[in-house]
């Protein structure tokens, strides 16, 4: 081995070390580049309209595709998995949110994990230039994740660990510093389809392909339309996100539950009965919310879906 190979490697090993202290669940490293496997599948993706209204998700095609058109001169993609699993449950009579929620805003959890450590990374390896991402911006986190060896991408299209199963959130940082590159691993999906046979609303079209115009997080969070009534009687209570997919899978008997203090549950979120949120008010919804995800759907948006959610209850048909 080179002395640059013995150096590479060396300070791999120090970001993986770094990532545990700032309390990351694993790290894994790969050699920037073009991901020439995924491109073709997005592409395809697109084309079918699986994205519904998520015009983001159209913009920025090159840049998914490429870290190197998002930071200059970027050798290394640095994926990391930040647990969110939680034993934690919604009050018993109440509408279902997804774990990731239960806390606060995961953007700036995360985030602020990553900062701390690239400005201890760069004290300790010198001042190389990168920058933090936590799916906010046009990188396909999961794909690099998986190339890194945190994981395979399973048939509903979650990255998925034999480790420690699914629930977490996938951050990269992208610099210019060049490192001894992970192995992928395997799939592990074998011939099970349990995601598929109970996504609530045939989302999961075939192995490992999602349209995401038909998925209950899609309604409930990206778009501000009316839900088609054709999903009425379909969303099993879930008022915010869904995590059918990952409560079915087999993997998740060794997710566990995070110690993150500021990822810590909303006591006031998690208390609310059904009867609260049918009766929520923008000033209770502002309160309770504050620094929740539950932001992005906005006080209308989970009005909306509380109201589609109750006619779905009691069989009433829209006036």
């Amino acid at each position: 081995m080179t002395s640059d190979e013995l150096r590479h490697a060396r300070d791999a090993e120090r970001i993986k070390q770094v990532a545990s202290e700032f309390g990351f669940l694993a790290c894994g490293i790969s050699k920037a580049g073009f991901l020439e496997e995924e491109a073709p599948r997005l592409e395809d993706w697109l084309r079918n309209s699986h994205h519904g209204k998520m015009g983001y998700m159209e913009r920025n095609f090159d840049k998914r595709l490429d870290p190197r058109l998002l930071v200059p001169c970027a050798k290394s993609v640095v994926s990391l998995l930040f647990n969110y699993g939680s034993d934690r449950e919604s009050h018993s009579d109440s509408f279902k949110i997804s774990k990731y929620a239960f806390g606060a805003d995961y953007h700036e959890v995360v985030k602020a994990r990553l900062h701390g450590m690239l400005k201890l990374l760069r004290a300790e390896l010198g001042d190389f230039g990168g920058r933090a991402f936590v799916d906010s911006a046009p990188v396909l986190d999961k794909a690099w994740a998986s190339k890194s060896g945190l994981g395979w991408v399973g048939k509903n299209a979650n990255l998925i660990s034999k480790k420690v199963g699914s629930y977490y959130f996938v951050a990269e940082l992208i610099i210019d510093l060049e490192l001894a590159p992970d192995g992928p691993t395997t799939d592990h999906c074998g011939s099970c389809t349990r995601c598929i046979d109970a996504c609530p609303t045939g989302a999961i079209i075939r192995p490992y392909v999602v349209d995401g115009s038909r998925c209950i997080s899609y309604f409930t969070i990206e778009i501000k339309d009316a839900i088609p009534q054709e999903f009425k009687g379909s969303f099993d209570n879930w008022m915010f996100g869904c995590d059918v997919c990952q409560e079915v899978c087999p993997w998740n008997k060794f997710s566990t539950s995070h110690q993150h203090d500021d990822l810590a549950p909303n006591e006031q979120l998690l208390a609310m009965s059904k009867k609260d949120w049918i009766e929520l008010t923008e000033e209770v919804f502002e309160n309770i919310t504050q620094g929740s995800p539950l932001k992005r759907a906005g006080f209308e948006g989970v009005k909306r879906t509380i109201e589609f959610l109750s006619q779905a209850s009691t069989g009433e048909k829209d006036s």
